[in-house]
C-alpha cells in the first residue's frame, strides 16, 4: 500500500520521464530485496528433519478398546476407544504389583489369611497361616495371576481389601490416572471396578521404570514351592512362550465374562519400547492377533530419533543443555522440529504442530572466560529464533522504502525548482 501511494504521488507531481526513472529504480530495489531473501533462505540452517518412509497403513484391530504407546515419551502411536470405561479383569494386577513394590518391603514375611485362601479364580494355592515373602506373592500375582496372592498383598499392606482399594486409587491418581476406580487387588468382577486402555498404558509405563517390576513382569517361568503346591509357574502370556514374538519383554493376561479377553504387552526393538493394551477382545486369538498387529505397526512404521547428551539449545539470553541422551519416536514420513521455550522445555513437534515429546532441560553454566563470552554473543547473533525470516525481510523492506522516499522527495524538489 505504501509503495502504491508513493507511485500515485509521483504521477501527480512529476512528468512522464520522472515516473519512468523512479519506476526503474523501484524495480531495481525489489530485485535486490528478492536476491537478499533467496540468500537468507539458502544460508539459514534448517531445524527440521524429513524422514521418508510409508506409515500410512493403520493397524486393523477388532477388540473394543486398544492403545499403543511408546514407553519412554508416552507418545500414543495408535488408539481406539482408549478413554472408554471398561472392565480390566486381571490387568488390575499390574497396578497392585507396582503399588506393593513401591509401598511395601519385598523382604517382609506375609501371613496368609483365610480370606486369601478361599478367594475365587486363579490361584497359587496359598494355605491359611502360610508365611510367604512379599516378593514371592508379587511373583505369583504377575506370573500365575494368583488372586490369593493379591488378597494377601492387600491385607498385608492396608489391613483389608477395602482400605487397600482406597489407597490404591489415591496412588493411581498420584501417577496421573484420571479414569480409574479399583475395588479390589485382583480384578474379579465388580461393576464399579473400571478403568481405560489409556490409564492401563500409563500405569504400565510408570511401572516399567522400576527395575524390580520389570524383572518380575518379564519372567517366563519360576520354580514355586509352597506348603500346598510345588510346581513351575509359567507366564500365561502366549507371546512370551507358545507364540513367541521377537522383542516381547513382558505381559499380563486377564479374563472375566464381563471384560472379555484383556491383554497388556511390552516389547522392544532397535531402541524403541512400546506398550500395547487390549480390552474386550472377543476371543483369545483375537486379542493376540490385535496385539501383533499393533506391534508390527510400531516397529515397521516408526523409528527412534536420538538427541545426544550435551546438545545446547538457546532462547533469548539463556542456554539450555541435555544432561543425558534423549530419544523420541516418529513415523518414518514425519517432519520434526525442535523448539525450546523460555522455561527450558524442549518441545518436539511434527509438521502439523502436534506435540511428539517434551523434555525439561537444565540451564547451562555461563562461560567464565572472555573467549567463551564472545562465542556466546556470536551464537546469540546467529539464533534463528531471535532473527527470523520475517524480521530480516521486514528490516530490508523498511530500508528500501526509506531510500525510495528520500530519493523521491529530493527529485520532487528538483522538478518544482525547474517548473
Amino acid at each position: 500500500m505504501i509503495i502504491k501511494y508513493a507511485i500515485r504521488e509521483v504521477c501527480i507531481y512529476s512528468d512522464k520521464k520522472t515516473v519512468l526513472l523512479i519506476a526503474n529504480r523501484l524495480r531495481g530495489v525489489m530485485k535486490i530485496l528478492f536476491f537478499c531473501l533467496i540468500t537468507i533462505t539458502l544460508n539459514t540452517p534448517l531445524y527440521s528433519k524429513v524422514l521418508a518412509a510409508d506409515s500410512k497403513n493403520s493397524p486393523h484391530v477388532n477388540s473394543e478398546a486398544v492403545i499403543l504407546m511408546e514407553e519412554k515419551t508416552g507418545r500414543v502411536l495408535y488408539e481406539k476407544n482408549a478413554d472408554l470405561n471398561m472392565y480390566p479383569a486381571s490387568l488390575t494386577k499390574v497396578a497392585t504389583a507396582i503399588y506393593a513394590i513401591e509401598k511395601g518391603n519385598l523382604d517382609d514375611i506375609v501371613s496368609v489369611t483365610k480370606n486369601a485362601r478361599y478367594v475365587d479364580g486363579t490361584r497359587v494355592y496359598l494355605e491359611e497361616g502360610e508365611k510367604v515373602p512379599l516378593k514371592k506373592l508379587v511373583q505369583g500375582l504377575l506370573i500365575n495371576s494368583g488372586n490369593d496372592a493379591g488378597v494377601a498383598i492387600a491385607e498385608h499392606l492396608d489391613s483389608s481389601e477395602k482400605a487397600f482399594a482406597t489407597n490404591l486409587n489415591k496412588y493411581m491418581r498420584g501417577i496421573g490416572l484420571q479414569d480409574t476406580n479399583f475395588e479390589n487387588p485382583h480384578g474379579l468382577f465388580n461393576p464399579e471396578h473400571t478403568t481405560t486402555a489409556r490409564d492401563l498404558a500409563k500405569v504400565t509405563q510408570y511401572a516399567m521404570k522400576n527395575e524390580k517390576f520389570r524383572e518380575i513382569f518379564g519372567t517366563k517361568e519360576l520354580k514355586w514351592k509352597g506348603e500346598a503346591w510345588e510346581t513351575t509357574l509359567f507366564n500365561h502370556h502366549k507371546l512370551m512362550r507358545e507364540r513367541p514374538y521377537e522383542g516381547v519383554t513382558g505381559g499380563k493376561t486377564g479374563y472375566v465374562d464381563q471384560s472379555g479377553q484383556t491383554l497388556i504387552t511390552t516389547a522392544t526393538r532397535e531402541g524403541m519400547s512400546v506398550i500395547a493394551v487390549i480390552l474386550k477382545g472377543q476371543t483369545q486369538a483375537v486379542s493376540y492377533n490385535d496385539t501383533i498387529e499393533l506391534l508390527d505397526y510400531a516397529f515397521k512404521g516408526f523409528k527412534v530419533i536420538d538427541i545426544p547428551k550435551g546438545k545446547e539449545f538457546k532462547t533469548n539470553n539463556n542456554t539450555f543443555v541435555t544432561e543425558a541422551n534423549k530419544s523420541f519416536p516418529i513415523s518414518k514420513n514425519e517432519k520434526v522440529r525442535e523448539d525450546i521455550t523460555d522455561a527450558g522445555v524442549l518441545e518436539i513437534r511434527n509438521q502439523n504442530q502436534a506435540l511428539i515429546a517434551s523434555f525439561q532441560l537444565n540451564k547451562a553454566k555461563k562461560p567464565e572466560t572472555i573467549e567463551g563470552r564472545q562465542k556466546e554473543k556470536q551464537d546469540e547473533g546467529l539464533n534463528p529464533k531471535k532473527y527470523s525470516y520475517y524480521h530480516i525481510v521486514s528490516l530490508l523492506l523498511g530500508i528500501s522504502i526509506l531510500c525510495f522516499f528520500f530519493r523521491f522527495r529530493r527529485n520532487k524538489r528538483r522538478f518544482k525548482k525547474f517548473r
